[in-house]
Parts: structure tokens; C-alpha cells; sequence
């Protein structure tokens, strides 16, 4: 009995070393590890890490064989949650939990952290988003990666970029200062598509070109990024401020479809030094090709909205050349695509239907979100339970109504909490080309808002009730007060 005892107390004492963490956090940490076949190969069950969250643990059952295995995972050389450990064919999950906290009670107590983890293929220069180099002077860093670095209320974001930082290894060598300088808004959307296809389950590489190359089970395609940035010359220099309905109707027939094409088709148009275009260089040669876009011509903050939370009509408007059009025929919604002619704006004129222009039929669809803003990164990061303890975080906007007869959507309020599961992908809109080459299946972006032309009518397919567009606030707790700090 006394042998008995002593077993068990130190079996207690030794659990008492790990603590059971959320699927969010746990997604956060290790959000390069996992393959894509392991979702079609196992389903996870529960998450562990020690707890100072030095290794971090998964049990999961393999789907064909009905048993579980343990793994666990410890950061390499250049910070990255990498699997260092692992036991399968075990009978139960409560069996290979036991196993899982008695392997993290041995790493934290006789392993080499420093060594647990390393894989033999670390870069010798991890990426570090965060760290400014010597001698950079604070005025020529971008304004909201200064707000990223010194605002408290940032604080989820910054655990955020730290951990998808390791994970970067861009062609550009110069990837890491233009996001903490001139082009903050560009880099900031290519890391959030990083951590989207990541979730969608692709393994993603970074060639030179295009910027990333996806492969799965479900697909295998390249994705192109571009954003629509401030016009610094020509007519679409002089931007409108819209404020009637009929202003805001020029603005987003006319101003904004070429705002979309120009950034559109200077990546259709672009060759490299060899003569080829996007969809012919790299490993991803001769699959569906994809360019991913968003609005950062007028960013919001200091109190303003920015455009891309309303500037996506415009976008669907230019890539099929048509509107949509609807009245209630006896009560029910009735919906029509109507062809549109051009785009003109004080004077200049722009051919619509992005779909239909020679050699668009090699871009198997466009994706945009409206989401990709450092209000993404703060939510993930309250998500996966970095929230400062006094700060509250807040989001309101509008979200898809499922009713067949609506035609806005409807409004919500939602405070952001942990483990709220929110997802990357969450607002994120995929447009197929009705005439591509390679076309994408529906498969390949599941989860997603994704939109076709079929029968000559625009068809929407979605899950739930994503949000169509969103503010975060942030506020700071001060006493027994709240005070607004941030509106994002």
C-alpha cells in the first residue's frame, strides 16, 4: 500500500507540471505544424502543454484504425511549435493522456528545451515581425505598425505575430521592413492569406512567384496577393467623399471597379524577365491560379471606417460585368443579373467584366476579405487568450440574414472573448471564373463565401451567417469605468 501510495502521489505531483489549453490556443501555437493529410487521417481530441507552455501536446484518434495517438510538440531553433515526440496505437484517449502529461513532465524536468524541438532544417535568420532594427528612425516606421508596437490594447495581436513570424520564410529579403515602413497594409494582407490557407488546411510554400503555393488532399493551386492602394496621380487621384445615396452609387459603379481593375489587371498583364506570366513560374505551374485582393485605398482609424468594409460590391460589379438587380414579385425577393457596359470616371473610361478580358480565363477565381486589418490579428489573438486582463475587446457590424426574402443583413454586437472560435477564413469571398482555363472547385475554399455565375445568374453559396462587415473596439478598463481606446 505504501508503494502504492507514493505511486500515486508522484504521478499527481508530476500532472500538476501540465494544464489542458483550448483548440484556439492550441491552433495559435502550432499553426505551421500540422500536414494536410492529417485532417482526413485523424480527428483531435484534446490539447495539453506544460505550464509554462514550453511544449505543448495533442491526442487525437485515428479515424481509420479507431485508436489514439499522443504527440508533442517543442520549438526548434527558429521559435516554431515542432513535433519532437509521439506514441500511437494506444487503446483509449484517457490512456494516452496519462502518457501525453507523464512525456511533458519528463521534457519540462530532464529534456533539453533548447534542443527537444530542433529539426535539422531551421533558417539561420528566423523571421521576426516585431523586432525593429538598430539605428530605424521611429518616423519612418508605418503609423499602424507603431500603433501595433506601443498600444497596450495591441497586445493580442503582437502574441499573434509573434508566433506566425518563425513560420516566414519570404523570398523577399526585404519583407520584414517594408511592413514595419511604407507598405504595412501589403504585408499585413499577405500574412493574414499565410493564415488563412494555413487553417484551410494547405500546406504553403513561398516561392518567388507567385507569392504562395498550396497543396492539399482537396486542391492544389497559387495565389497571387494585391491590394488597391491610394492613388497618387491621374484622375483616380482626385478621390470622391460620396455621402447621398446617389454619390455613394457613382462612387461604387464607377470610381471603386477601377480602383479593383487596375490592381487586377496589372497582375494579369505581368511578365517576368523570361516572358511568363504568374500562372506559368514556380512549382505551381499549370494549376489554378488565383489572385487574392484587398481595399486598402482608404484605410480607416482615428474614429473612420476604412473602405474595404463597404467597397466589395464594386469588386463582383467589375470581375462578372454585371449588377444585380431585385424587387418582390407577390410578396417573394426576385433577383436578376443585368449586363453593365463600362466603368467611367471624369473622363476615363474602363471596360468591365475582369472575367471576360484576354487571358483572365488563366485566373481560375479572385478572393477578397474585407478582414485582413490588424483588427483580425487582435481578434485571433483574444481568441487564442491574450486579451490583457484590462481590456475588453468589442465587435459590431452586420452579418448575413438567411432569409430568402432579405436584402440587407442583419445587426449584431458581440463582445470577443477566448475561445470564441473564430476563424480566419471567416469573411473571406471567393469568386470563380465562369470562364477559367483551371477552374477551382467549390471544395477547395470550403467554409467560405464563395460566388459563381451559372445560368447566367449570380449564385452565392455560404455557411452560416458570416459577417459582411465589422468594426472591433477596444477598450480599456479604468477603475469602474470603460474608456474607448482604440476603434479599428
Amino acid at each position: 500500500m505504501g508503494e502504492a501510495k507514493a505511486k500515486r502521489e508522484r504521478r499527481l505531483g508530476r500532472e500538476k507540471l501540465s494544464k489542458p489549453i483550448s483548440r484556439s490556443r492550441f491552433n495559435l501555437l502550432a499553426i505551421g505544424t500540422r500536414l494536410s493529410p492529417a485532417g482526413f487521417l485523424y480527428e483531435e481530441v484534446a490539447y495539453w502543454a506544460d505550464v509554462e507552455e514550453r511544449v505543448i501536446g495533442l491526442i487525437a484518434r485515428d479515424i481509420t484504425d479507431n485508436d489514439y495517438y499522443w504527440s508533442l510538440l517543442a520549438r526548434d531553433r527558429n521559435g516554431r511549435f515542432r513535433s519532437a515526440d509521439f506514441d500511437a496505437s494506444l487503446r483509449s484517449a484517457e490512456y494516452a493522456t496519462v502518457a501525453l502529461r507523464e512525456r511533458i513532465a519528463t521534457a519540462v524536468t530532464e529534456d533539453d528545451l533548447s534542443v527537444l524541438g530542433t529539426q535539422g532544417d531551421e533558417t539561420n535568420h528566423p523571421t521576426d515581425l516585431l523586432s525593429v532594427p538598430g539605428g530605424t528612425k521611429p518616423e519612418d516606421l508605418h503609423p499602424n505598425f507603431r500603433l501595433l508596437l506601443e498600444t497596450p490594447g495591441r497586445a493580442p495581436a503582437r502574441a499573434v505575430f509573434r508566433e506566425l513570424g518563425p513560420w516566414l520564410a519570404p523570398s523577399d529579403p526585404h519583407f520584414v521592413k517594408e511592413f514595419q515602413t511604407k507598405q504595412f497594409d501589403q504585408r499585413l494582407w499577405e500574412l493574414y492569406l499565410w493564415a488563412m490557407l494555413r487553417e484551410l488546411g494547405y500546406d504553403v510554400t513561398q516561392p518567388e512567384a507567385p507569392d504562395f503555393h498550396c497543396r492539399s488532399p482537396l486542391a492544389e493551386f497559387t495565389v497571387e496577393a494585391t491590394t488597391c492602394a491610394p492613388s497618387v496621380d491621374g484622375v483616380l487621384a482626385d478621390h470622391p467623399e460620396p455621402k447621398s445615396k446617389e454619390e455613394i452609387r457613382e462612387f461604387l459603379d464607377h470610381y471603386m471597379p477601377m480602383k479593383f481593375g487596375g490592381s487586377l489587371t496589372s497582375k494579369l498583364k505581368k511578365k517576368n524577365a523570361a516572358g511568363e506570366s504568374y500562372w506559368e513560374r514556380g512549382p505551381g505551374a499549370e494549376k489554378p491560379f488565383v489572385i487574392a485582393i484587398a481595399d486598402f485605398h482608404r484605410p480607416g482609424g482615428d474614429g473612420e471606417v476604412g473602405s474595404m468594409t463597404w467597397t466589395q460590391e464594386a469588386l463582383w460589379l467589375y470581375l462578372f460585368g454585371s449588377r444585380i438587380e431585385w424587387e418582390f414579385v407577390d410578396g417573394s425577393l426576385s433577383v436578376r443579373s443585368v449586363k453593365i457596359g463600362s466603368h467611367k470616371y471624369k473622363g476615363k473610361t474602363v471596360e468591365t467584366g475582369f472575367f471576360d478580358l484576354p487571358g483572365a480565363e488563366n485566373v481560375s477565381a479572385v478572393v477578397f476579405s474585407n478582414a485582413g486589418t490588424l483588427a483580425k490579428f487582435d481578434r485571433m489573438g483574444v481568441d487564442a487568450g491574450y486579451a490583457p486582463d484590462d481590456h475588453r475587446y468589442f465587435r459590431i457590424g452586420m452579418r448575413l440574414d438567411p432569409d430568402p426574402n432579405a436584402v440587407v443583413g442583419t445587426p449584431f454586437s458581440d463582445e470577443i472573448v477566448a475561445d470564441c472560435s473564430e476563424g480566419w477564413s471567416d469573411e473571406i469571398q471567393v469568386f470563380h471564373n465562369p470562364n477559367a482555363r483551371l477552374p477551382l472547385s467549390l471544395d477547395a475554399f470550403a467554409g467560405t463565401t464563395q460566388h459563381r455565375f451559372e445560368d447566367g445568374n449570380h449564385v452565392a453559396y455560404s455557411v452560416g451567417t458570416p459577417v459582411l462587415s465589422s468594426q472591433t473596439l477596444i477598450m480599456r478598463i479604468v477603475g469602474d469605468d470603460q474608456i474607448e481606446e482604440a476603434s479599428v
